[in-house]
């Protein structure tokens, strides 16, 4: 049986091998089955490649890209639905807000009420017999929304009395920070406070104006950069 089936597949083997002969001056209409299958496998083959790397795969890119767009759309699509649903509670939530920041202004002196503030942090020590050996305003810091203003201050006094102080500096109605406190001790036993007194103020309308234009003419150099 096994002997039979090597005979068979030689057999068919030496046929396909007999079709490919000669087939150098026949038209590729008048070749053996074999050979003319064979040839449409392999033009087949090179069309759908041709077809692929010339045509479909630029095609097959577009496709990818926009599914990746339609994926963002439909995320940009559900957070506006999700806040066209809740609208009501973010315009809520924004009056807050806005509320809060009007709160903090109003803790916030203007330009010309800064004065009257420093004034006032120097009697808060002056209250308590504490002797001004350094009160200095530095160069005013222009930030985003607000100007700050440091202040180089030493004051000289018990321990009681400088901790009262520090106290009455909290309880302003304005915003008054002090920062990188030292504390020293004197021959005589008094204490030596060295300390930036921080008070801040809202932007006059003029340095707003100056800092869009900044921040506009610094939007402006990144893009040409």
């Amino acid at each position: 049986m096994a002997s039979r089936l090597n005979i068979d597949l030689n057999l068919l083997f030496a046929d396909l091998a007999a079709q490919f002969r000669d087939l150098s001056g026949l038209h590729p209409g008048q070749w053996p089955l074999a050979p003319r299958v064979l040839c449409a496998v392999g033009v087949t083959a090179a069309v759908c490649a041709a077809g692929y790397f010339g045509y479909w795969s630029a095609q097959f890119e577009q496709q990818e890209a926009g599914a990746q767009v339609e994926s963002q759309l439909r995320g940009e699509y559900q957070t506006k639905t999700e806040q066209a649903i809740n609208l009501d509670a973010l315009r809520a939530q924004k009056a807050q807000v806005d509320l809060y920041v009007e709160r903090l202004q109003k803790q916030l002196p203007s330009k010309a009420e800064m004065a009257a503030l420093l004034t006032d942090i120097n009697q808060a020590g002056a209250g308590r017999g504490l002797q001004f050996d350094l009160f200095k305003p530095q160069q005013v810091v222009i930030k985003d929304y607000y100007a700050e203003l440091p202040i180089d201050i030493k004051i000289n006094g018990s321990y009681h009395d400088i901790g009262a102080f520090t106290g009455d500096i909290a309880y302003l109605p304005r915003i008054v920070t002090l920062n990188n406190l030292a504390l020293s001790t004197g021959k005589d036993g008094t204490l030596t406070l060295e300390a930036v007194a921080k008070t801040f103020r809202y932007l006059d309308p003029d340095e707003v104006a100056a800092q869009r234009k900044a921040a506009a003419d610094k939007k402006k150099a990144a893009k040409k950069s």
